[in-house]
């Protein structure tokens, strides 16, 4: 099929309401934020925790949490596979070839991103903001959430780039989910597999709406960011 049709026929499918693709979407969406939503708050805490306390190992602990970006999807696939199969140690919990292994499978890739980028964004905050809530006798949790508010925008920054991540990962959702249609069929499962089988329009359709995503999750970064370098330069 020439590129224009496929493309054409890709606008259709969206346009037509097609039950079967945005189903597709829709298991997409549903995995990944919640699999976001349940890495968040842990992955924060922790790049918090290691920018601001000097424990043993934490050079260690910083260069780990940096290498974990590069790790593949599809290796953390396999082992997620290894850990729920029947005779794994997590086989009791009936999680392979469903969409709460995927979601398993995207908060365990979520974790990286949101530590790496949380670690920077701290590590990079004036240390006077630290300093002066202590000074005025906050305590350590309150401390956390001042420096985390400073740093907002490139907490924000994290957890989109962790989004992206997950939403736009394929192994591991392929091993774990297994691609079954109606159930753990998502976006890029899918993309790989109507392209095998010659169905450009539907992969093309799907990759509109990841690229859609993608724009729509920054341009809302950069809405919420506002003038924030300007203000600071006035300040």
């Amino acid at each position: 099929m020439p590129l224009l049709d496929a493309t054409h026929s890709a606008f259709a499918l969206l346009f037509s309401g097609d039950a079967t693709l945005w189903g597709i979407i829709w298991i997409s969406l549903k995995t990944s934020l919640i699999g976001l939503v349940l890495a968040a708050p842990v992955a924060v805490a922790l790049g918090y925790g290691i920018a601001s306390y000097r424990f043993p190992g934490r050079r260690v602990a910083i260069w780990l949490a940096q290498a974990a970006l590069s790790l593949p999807t599809v290796l953390i696939g396999l082992l997620l596979y290894l850990l729920l199969s029947r005779q794994g140690p997590w086989g009791g919990l009936h999680w392979l070839f469903t969409q709460p292994g995927i979601i398993l499978g995207q908060f365990v890739i979520a974790i990286p991103v949101l530590v790496a980028f949380t670690l920077a964004a701290v590590q990079a905050a004036d240390p006077r903001y630290a300093e002066t809530a202590i000074a005025h006798g906050a305590s350590g949790w309150r401390v956390m959430l001042t420096l985390l508010y400073e740093v907002r925008f490139g907490v924000m920054a994290a957890v989109i780039s962790g989004f992206g991540r997950v939403i736009s990962e394929v192994g591991c959702a392929l091993m774990v989910g297994g691609n079954i249609a109606g159930e753990t069929r998502t976006i890029t499962t899918a993309i790989a597999l109507e392209t095998s089988k010659g169905e450009f329009a539907h992969g093309i359709a799907l990759g509109i709406v990841l690229v859609s995503i993608a724009l729509l999750m920054n341009g809302a970064l950069m809405l919420l960011q506002g003038d924030a370098p300007a203000a600071r330069g006035r300040a």
